[in-house]
């Protein structure tokens, strides 16, 4: 897999100023892109709206009193559709306490009276750009940490994945045969492939068959050939996927649906090193490493009559099992990391990462399709993202499962923080789960109560 450079480019935040006054849009543009910021103007509500619709919109300034739609409209359906947009209403009437109020409640940062206070408005925005910063950090950590966390086109921080990559690693050069076991979207044949490109076949083909998705009356030719004539319709004699494997390595996906009598066939090419192409008396010799992947319990299959017992332990000599990503819930940011880089640049869409809504909803999810669904949910929340941020919303309709509400800061005291880390061993995201908050949420939390201390190391 080829490697994923660190560095992105870096993108000015951009401010969409919306007002129905045209000196204010002209002043404000000057001002702010004095700040380093990127200004954008809409002389009306359902402008404004309309531009927010493309996405790229970091902050967005709107004035309370317009014809149409109002500022606090406004306000209203970015709290909605663009949580992570930072919002500042802006008035030129004194008399406004019942609408600074919503405003607050509708997640304003500012409530500005007019006319503005530049020196004001300059110290608001540079920390706003802090914040910003400090987003976009966060981001490019977690992806730093997943192509620090990339094994041959794995990912995992776990110490359930680093276990399985040590044994890649180390029974890859001398294992002939092995059995990949976990659940349906886990990444079998990642693993399958891992094992290739660590053993001393690298060089050799690899070759994958999905024996669930090859119809009984053909598996047979598809894996070990035919000759002319064998049955209606082969004209000419074709080798079978073990012999275009032979010198290197073939993968049985979902190797437990093979009928009984194709296991046995099957078992004589590991024992022997034997195949017969269909129609024809002459074996045929193959070198293959085997490595073969299941979902069901094999033991539970031997023991019902539907696998046979002498192959399930040629094939279990080297038993290598895939954990299921809610077992391993540390890896869910990272691999997340990971999917948003490659839809963004897949999509040409300028994505950063998650919202903390976003990620707290995906580290709590159940995941029954593992990490295929995790994709799967990430894809298409990247299609319906508007901005750089994939929000809360945008998880949700894409199939992740809605967490309980986050507990308000104040609630969570020092005390519960410490008993947290401590049962967590130190671990940052099993102490954020204890707590049910998100990650942003708890380091805010780790520096208020100064904390950081008691993290685990590494």
């Amino acid at each position: 897999m080829a490697h994923v450079a660190h560095t992105q480019q870096v993108r000015r935040p951009t401010v969409l100023v919306v007002d129905d006054d045209p000196g204010v849009l002209t002043v404000l543009r000057r001002f702010i892109t004095r700040w380093n910021f990127d200004v954008e103007t809409a002389s009306s509500g359902e402008a404004g709206l309309a531009r927010l619709e493309h996405g790229g919109i970091d902050v967005v300034m709107v004035d309370l009193n317009m014809p149409g739609i109002d500022g606090l409209n406004v306000l209203q359906v970015i709290r909605e559709r663009w949580p992570s947009c930072k919002t500042m209403l802006m008035t030129g009437s004194t008399q406004i306490t019942e609408e600074r109020f919503e405003a607050i409640k509708l997640g304003a940062l500012d409530f500005l009276e007019k006319p503005l206070d530049t020196k004001y408005l300059e110290h608001r925005f540079a920390g706003i750009r802090a914040d910003l910063e400090r987003h976009q950090q966060i981001a490019d950590l977690e992806l730093r940490i997943a192509e620090q966390s990339s094994f041959q086109g794995l990912v995992g921080r776990s110490a359930a994945m680093r276990e399985l990559f040590d044994l890649i690693r180390r029974m890859a050069p001398y294992a002939r045969v092995s059995l990949i076991t976990g659940e349906t979207g886990v990444g079998k044949e990642l693993v399958a492939r891992a094992m290739h490109q660590c053993g001393r076949r690298a060089a050799k083909p690899f070759v994958a068959i999905n024996c669930a998705a090859v119809a009984e009356t053909i598996v047979e030719s598809e894996l070990f050939g035919h000759v002319r004539g064998a049955f209606t319709g082969a004209v000419d004699a074709k080798p079978g996927l073990i012999e275009r494997a032979d010198g290197g390595t073939l993968f049985l996906d979902e190797v437990g649906e093979l009928s009984l009598a194709m296991q046995a066939k099957f078992l004589r090419v590991l024992e022997s090193g034997e195949l017969y192409r269909v129609g024809s008396v002459e074996p045929r010799r193959v070198d293959v490493t085997i490595l073969a992947a299941t979902n069901r319990d094999l033991e539970a299959e031997v023991r019902a009559g539907r696998f046979r017992s002498d192959l399930y332990f040629r094939l279990n000599i080297a038993e290598l099992h895939v954990p299921a990503l809610r077992d391993r819930p540390d890896d869910i940011p990272t691999l997340a990391a990971r999917f948003i880089k490659e839809c963004g640049e897949r999509m040409h869409k300028p994505l950063t990462g998650l919202s903390p809504a976003a990620e707290r909803i995906l580290v709590t999810s159940a995941w029954p399709g593992n990490v295929r669904q995790l994709r799967n949910v990430i894809e298409r929340a990247a299609m319906l993202a508007h901005g750089s941020t994939i929000e809360e919303h945008d998880v949700r309709f894409s199939g992740g499962s809605m967490p309980p509400p986050e507990p308000a800061e104040r609630s969570i005291t020092r005390e519960r923080i410490e008993e947290a880390l401590a049962r967590s061993g130190g671990n940052r995201l099993g102490a954020a789960r204890a707590l049910g908050v998100s990650r942003r949420t708890f380091y805010r939390l780790l520096g208020r109560h100064d904390l950081r201390h008691l993290l685990r190391k590494g």
